[in-house]
């Protein structure tokens, strides 16, 4: 993370003077978005610090979710510089854009692309490796100030051969729009994350290693709850054993099911599982008289 604030930075200096050289609105909105991200790396730099710090008393479960704080500030910061990119843009489309240098300008914007193609990749790889969404968001959003240099080159080149310069703003609008989607997309995987929605490749995984539990006659479940915290998947899952089954096996049988799951999801996997007797565990949680209950094997 430190090494994208450093490469951000710098990026922001390339690209700020290939606006002073152009005065192309292209490059401006270009710009533009690197601005919003080295504010955005700064928070996600801070945010990776903070969620790998021990639980604490007011913190029970760590601070994990600050990861899903830092992609949703990272999209409403990017959808920020897109709309700046637009009120600076559309006017000129009534105007004649004055743009000058523009062999020097697509020059330093496309060394910038480069560099910030190569860095999102890395960081991205890196992030799905370590299962950090903090890594990973702040990847693709380099990655999507990659695109949005390649847009800008693009719109220069054809300004450059066709001499109409009324394609610098329209490209910058472009280039906005873009942006615009790329943050959307983070802000709605941050709300999916805080509101905790079910991951369904994950919901999969479980199931199938506690319906194979029910085929094989070790036990049932249910009450199976699951989220993610942003690194460590929490797992809560009652499991009911036959009522002559011993506390020792039982515990056995829990235990071997836990390390199956743990196993069988990347990151760090915290299993809680609750052990009760098949035949009575319906009278014991409702009483004799309201037997009603969830189906064991859900």
């Amino acid at each position: 993370m430190w090494v994208s604030l450093l490469v951000g930075f710098s990026m922001l200096i390339i690209k700020v003077g290939a606006y002073v050289l152009t005065g192309s609105a292209a490059i401006l909105s270009d710009a533009a978005e690197s601005v919003v991200h080295v504010g955005a790396v700064g928070f996600a730099t801070y945010s990776l610090w903070l969620s790998q710090t021990p639980p604490d008393e007011d913190h029970l479960y760590g601070h994990e979710r600050i990861s899903y704080f830092s992609a949703g500030v990272e999209g409403g910061l990017i959808i920020a510089a897109a709309l700046f990119i637009m009120k600076e843009s559309i006017p000129e489309l009534w105007g004649k854009p004055e743009i000058e240098s523009l062999d020097w300008g697509t020059g330093l914007v496309a060394l910038a692309g480069g560099i910030n193609a190569i860095l999102g990749w890395y960081l991205v790889h890196l992030g799905k490796k370590q299962d950090s969404l903090i890594l990973e968001a702040n990847g693709r959003h380099v990655l999507t100030d990659t695109w949005t240099s390649v847009g800008v080159v693009v719109g220069l080149l054809l300004v450059l051969a066709t001499g109409w310069t009324i394609l610098d703003p329209i490209m910058a609008i472009l280039v906005a729009l873009n942006i615009v989607f790329s943050g959307y997309h983070l802000i709605q995987r941050a709300t999916f994350g805080l509101m905790d929605r079910v991951n369904p490749k994950q919901d999969a995984v479980i199931r199938e290693i506690l319906e194979k539990a029910e085929s094989e006659g070790v036990c049932k479940f249910h009450e199976l709850r699951h989220r993610n915290t942003g690194r460590t998947a929490w797992v809560e899952v009652h499991l009911l054993f036959p009522e002559g089954s011993s506390l020792k096996n039982a515990h056995r049988g829990a235990t071997e099911i836990e390390e199956k799951i743990n196993a069988a999801l990347p990151g760090q996997v915290i299993v809680t599982t609750h052990l009760e007797p098949l035949e009575t565990h319906k009278a014991e949680h409702h009483g004799p008289e309201n037997p009603s209950h969830l189906d064991p094997s859900r």
